[in-house]
């Protein structure tokens, strides 16, 4: 297979980023089937025949029906917004179109299951968007708790800090609200320390968690595009019905302690995702906003050089980096999802599965609900409870 056709549903933040990543990868990775970028969907016909001439997409629809059953799409993108992430890839899947969808993979957990036994019944491919599993020091990171070189785990703590809604006033974007959006800072952001979590050190056992709503009514917003939003201090309020910031402690299947933290309010941070793990030979830090480095720490330095390391992973020796620029030369945001991209359409060429996919959004949406059953019951839940 030398080409896959895409149809995509979503032209905003994520759509952007994804419409990248098609035009990218031919040029930099060859080695993918090439994405052909047929059609681009949204309910706007103003604001998607735009997102089709700015991203270069052949051609636009304003039903995501009419995208579905097209004969010339063979994939179909979804990043509109989570309550509608259900709907779409059971009508796409039933279709015979491969899947690729943001996370949260949907609203609940039995959605999400819903969304798997509907790809699996179709036999399609299917993969969900973490994108930060493709960072090449997270890569990196990944080989070393592989192959053992900072031993047994004992500690993973994560946090993911952003500070875009601290304002009171800064309206009630479609984010905020529960039944479009399924969770707050714990769905969008915890998600991707959830599934950082299990793609380094393992499995979930068992978690306690809180969880607040700092601001309860924001201004009903005039507009809104990705992360931003226009509004009047002066004009109807309505109600923040997700968590503005969501804590907890995990047990993980391997012996290891968790610590997670996600929210909107921590003021300064514009993008803090960041992990430490701990282990008995030694420990890797990282943080995304320096995401081109990997601190790591060997227990077996000589004590007299024993210290935090920064690796800049930018080397040939670090994955995908022979692709882009001579070492030194870093990467971005961006990257991460044609590294994504590339990873989803050889998996179409080869015929398996891609990773991470369905079965990693079903992981990841058990942990979510196992952590807001421990906030609603006030105790440790295992995760096995919700199978």
């Amino acid at each position: 297979m030398d080409k896959v056709r895409v149809g995509m549903v979503g032209y905003k933040f994520m759509g952007k980023a994804h419409s990248n990543a098609y035009r990218a990868l031919p040029m930099f990775f060859p080695d993918a089937p090439k994405p052909e970028m047929k059609a681009v969907c949204g309910r706007d016909p103003q604001g998607v025949e735009a997102a089709r001439a700015q991203f270069g997409w052949e051609s636009a629809e304003t039903d995501w029906r009419r995208l579905v059953e097209r004969d010339d799409i063979d994939l179909v993108d979804i990043n509109a917004p989570s309550d509608a992430h259900k709907e779409i890839a059971v009508a796409a899947a039933a279709a015979g179109k491969h899947l690729f969808c943001e996370k949260p993979l949907a609203l609940t957990l039995d959605d999400a299951r819903d969304m798997l036994a509907a790809a699996e019944k179709a036999g399609v491919k299917h993969m969900i968007g973490f994108n930060y599993r493709f960072v090449p020091a997270v890569q990196l990171a990944k080989k070393l708790v592989a192959e053992g070189r900072i031993g047994k785990i004992y500690h993973f703590r994560a946090t993911f800090l952003q500070d875009w809604i601290i304002d009171p006033e800064f309206p009630l974007v479609w984010r905020l609200q529960k039944e479009i959006a399924g969770s707050g800072s714990h769905g969008d952001l915890g998600a991707h320390l959830i599934d950082l979590a299990r793609f380094l050190i393992g499995e979930f056992e068992e978690v306690v968690g809180m969880s607040e709503t700092f601001i309860k009514e924001r201004p009903i917003p005039s507009s809104m595009t990705g992360l931003s939003a226009k509004g009047s201090a002066d004009g109807p309020r309505g109600e923040v019905t997700v968590d503005d910031a969501t804590l907890f402690l995990a047990r993980f299947a391997g012996g290891a302690l968790g610590s997670f933290e996600a929210t909107r309010f921590a003021a300064g941070h514009r993008c803090t995702n960041a992990f430490e793990i701990n282990g008995s030979k030694g420990s890797v830090k990282f943080d995304f906003e320096r995401m081109n480095e990997l601190q790591v720490f060997f227990r077996d330095d000589a004590e007299d050089v024993q210290g935090f390391r920064r690796v800049l992973a930018t080397d040939p020796a670090h994955p995908y980096m022979d692709a882009w620029w001579p070492p030194g030369h870093t990467i971005g945001f961006e990257h991460t999802f044609t590294h994504e991209v590339r990873e989803l359409l050889l998996a179409i060429a080869g015929n398996r599965q891609p990773v991470p996919n369905f079965t990693d959004g079903v992981k990841c949406q058990e942990v979510l609900e196992a952590v807001d059953l421990s906030i609603a019951e006030r105790r440790w839940v295992r995760i096995d409870e919700l199978r």
